[in-house]
């Protein structure tokens, strides 16, 4: 996903030296208000595995956000690591970076995409823009289980995947 301005979305090895800022910040934002039981961020090195999309948004070439689409089942993605660098936000970055997560599954041939989420007021805002963008509360799914400090979430995406037909 291209735009006249210089930004763009685009898979990339989660590996690369260049993302060493945003995964350091994402570490230290998931670490900051959530008991480490509750975290639930993959390593970076198994963001690079198999059956897992990673993409990154650029400005003028410079990283300012990324995430990727775990595939958890036949139809299911779980939506991992979403993350826009602080100084970023507010120009409407992270939505954007949704839209390409959202449409990356929806080409892939997921039927819904899930996701988890804290339930600190840190994570307020990040709810706020997945309930904006369709997704409502549901419970545990692949591998979770029940956690206070969870927030589950998914959405239907075969409106996109007919439309893309």
């Amino acid at each position: 996903m291209d735009d006249p301005s210089g930004l763009t979305v685009a898979a990339e090895d989660p590996l690369g030296a260049d993302l060493d800022l945003l995964f350091d910040r994402h570490v230290a934002d998931m670490h900051a208000d959530t008991p480490p039981e509750s975290i639930h961020m993959l390593p970076r090195s198994a963001l690079a595995a198999p059956g897992i999309a990673f993409l990154v948004m650029r400005d003028g070439g410079r990283p300012v956000g990324m995430g990727a689409v775990k595939r958890i089942g036949p139809k299911h993605g779980e939506i991992k690591s979403m993350h826009v660098l602080a100084e970023e936000r507010g120009r409407g970055l992270s939505r954007r970076l949704l839209a390409a997560l959202v449409d990356h599954a929806a080409a892939a041939g997921f039927g819904r995409l899930s996701l988890e989420t804290g339930a600190q007021p840190s994570f307020a805002a990040a709810r706020g823009l997945y309930a904006a963008e369709g997704f409502a509360e549901c419970g545990p799914f692949e591998g979770y289980g029940p956690d206070p400090n969870s927030v589950f979430m998914t959405r239907s995406l075969q409106a996109l995947r007919e439309r893309a037909v």
